[in-house]
């Protein structure tokens, strides 16, 4: 059996625009958007650079360039979606492992949800903890969302 294990993290900051949706693990939640050329879910894009990355086939990135029109506003979980059907020829993801950082929202009563929608997309079990920043460092002054995932996949 052929294993391969990737590691993601993405980080963005709030949006200062009111009318700025929040987006993360696929799901809409309450609360302020982020910053970003697409939707700005840390969670999505964390996950796709850890599948990317265990697969040596680049980063989420340079699969989809912030210079690219045509990605302004962009679905992340469509990214996700688009980012499997590109390993799946050779890799099969058999779980990935995220943790999402931020003060604001409280994730607890939407990771079962997220959980679900995830696990979904990529085709194998998704665990999400949240953990939060304890005031400390721009994270913990509410200035942002970060997640880091790790992937495990095997060989197809």
């Amino acid at each position: 059996m052929r294993l391969r294990i990737g590691q993601g993290f993405d980080i963005h900051p709030f949006s200062d625009d009111p009318a700025r949706v929040l987006f993360l693990g696929g799901l809409r939640l309450d609360g302020r958007g982020l910053k970003g050329h697409s939707d700005g879910d840390v969670v999505c894009h964390a996950i796709a650079d850890a599948l990317l990355g265990a697969t040596c086939m680049g980063d989420i990135g340079t699969l989809f360039p912030d210079t690219d029109p045509s990605l302004q506003g962009a679905d992340s979980a469509e990214l996700l979606k688009r980012v499997i059907e590109k390993i799946s020829r050779d890799w099969r993801p058999v779980n990935v492992d995220c943790t999402v950082i931020a003060e604001t929202p409280r994730l607890a009563p939407h990771r079962e949800a997220m959980v679900e929608r995830l696990s979904g997309l990529v085709g194998a079990p998704v665990s999400v903890k949240a953990k939060r920043g304890e005031g400390l460092g721009a994270l913990g002054r509410q200035e942002g969302i970060a997640c880091l995932a790790v992937a495990l996949l095997e060989g197809a």
